[in-house]
C-alpha cells in the first residue's frame, strides 16, 4: 500500500532513505534545513536532501525555525498524511506537529534505544568501545528519542569500522525496516522502550583530542568514532595535527612519547600499548605520511606529543 508521507531530513546520509521512500510511497513534501554556505568558497547551497528532492521532482520547504513557522502545521494538515518520516533532520519536531499525520512521525535512529539517545549515537557507541549496536524504528513523542519502538535490530561493530561506515550500514538496514513498518502501520503497535537510557550529544571539537594516557584500544576507538568530524588530533609545537589514519600496535613508554619513526609510520606510546600514526594533516597543510611529517618537524624517539 502506498502511503502519503512527508519526509524530514537534511544531510547526505538521509538521501538514500528519501530515495527509497520515493520509490515505494508518495512523498508529498520534503522538509529540510535552509540553504547554507558550503565548500571552500562558502557558496550558499541547498542541503543534500533538498538537492535530491529537486532531482526527484518533490516539493521542498526549508523553515529556518520549525517551532516558529506558523504555516507548517496548516501545510501538513492539508496534505492528509499517513505518516511523516524523520532521518537526521537537524531540528526538534514541535509537539504540535506530532499528531498531524494519521500514524504520527516515524524516526530511523541508529542505536538500540534507549541506549544512545541524541544526535550522535554511532559516534559515541564507537568511542565507548561497544561490541555491538543496532538500529531502531520508533514513533516520535515530545521527549528526546523517548518514543515507543516498532522494531529493533542488533548489529555487531566490525573491528576497524569507522563512524561513517557504520552509520551507512545501519542506515541501509534501517531503511529496509522502515519500509516494513510503513506497510503494516494499521496493525503494528510500537512498544515502550525498555532498559537504562544513555545519551549521545553532538560532538565538539574537543572530543577529537587524543587522550594519550588512555589504552591504545580506547585511543583507536575514539579515532574511529570522531570520523569525519572533528577527527583525531594532537598538538605539537603549538599547532594542531590531525590524524587521518592510525592503528593500535605493541609498545611501551610514557603516554604521548614517540617510540619509533619507521618507514610506515610513527609509533606513539599510550597509557597501555601504543598506536602507530600512518597519515596526518598538519594545521594549514595537506595530508601526508606521518613519517614524513615527523622527519620534517624533528620528531624523533623520546619526543612527547601534546594532546591529553
Amino acid at each position: 500500500m502506498r502511503r502519503r508521507i512527508a519526509f524530514f531530513g537534511s544531510p547526505a546520509w538521509a538521501v538514500p532513505v528519501l530515495e527509497a521512500l520515493a520509490r515505494a510511497h508518495d512523498v508529498v513534501l520534503v522538509v529540510t534545513q535552509p540553504d547554507k554556505p558550503r565548500g571552500r568558497g562558502l557558496k550558499t547551497q541547498p542541503s543534500p536532501v533538498a538537492q535530491a528532492a529537486e532531482r526527484l521532482g518533490l516539493e521542498v520547504v526549508k523553515p529556518r525555525r520549525l517551532r516558529r513557522d506558523a504555516e507548517i502545521a496548516d501545510r501538513l494538515r492539508a496534505l492528509d498524511l499517513d505518516a511523516a518520516v524523520v532521518a537526521a533532520y537537524g531540528q526538534i519536531i514541535p509537539e504540535a506537529l506530532l499528531a498531524i499525520p494519521r500514524y504520527g512521525f516515524l524516526n530511523l535512529h541508529p542505536s538500540l534505544l534507549p541506549k544512545y539517545r541524541g544526535a550522535a549515537p554511532v559516534n559515541w557507541a564507537l568511542i565507548h568501545g561497544e561490541p555491538e549496536t543496532g538500529v531502531s524504528i520508533m514513533r516520535l513523542d515530545a521527549g528526546m528519542d523517548t518514543g515507543p519502538v516498532f522494531v529493533q535490530e542488533r548489529a555487531p561493530i566490525e573491528p576497524g569500522e569507522t563512524a561513517v561506515e557504520l552509520s551507512e550500514r545501519l542506515r541501509d538496514r534501517g531503511t529496509q525496516l522502515l519500509l516494513e513498518v510503513l506497510e503494516r502501520l494499521e496493525t503494528w503497535e510500537p512498544e515502550p522502550q525498555q532498559g537504562e537510557p544513555s545519551y549521545a550529544p553532538l560532538l565538539k571539537k574537543e572530543d577529537g583530542r587524543i587522550r594519550w594516557d588512555e589504552p591504545a584500544r580506547k585511543v583507536y576507538d575514539r579515532h574511529r568514532g570522531v570520523q569525519p568530524w572533528p577527527g583525531s588530533w594532537f598538538e605539537h609545537g603549538g599547532k594542531r595535527v590531525k590524524v587521518l589514519e592510525m592503528r593500535p600496535v605493541d609498545g611501551q613508554g610514557q603516554p604521548g612519547e614517540v617510540l619509533e619513526v619507521g618507514p610506515e609510520g610513527v609509533r606513539v606510546a599510550a597509557g597501555e600499548g601504543a598506536v602507530e600514526l600512518l597519515a596526518v594533516q598538519p594545521e594549514g597543510k595537506r595530508p601526508m605520511p606521518a613519517a614524513d611529517w615527523a622527519r620534517g618537524h624533528g620528531v624523533a624517539p623520546g619526543v612527547r606529543l601534546g594532546g591529553g
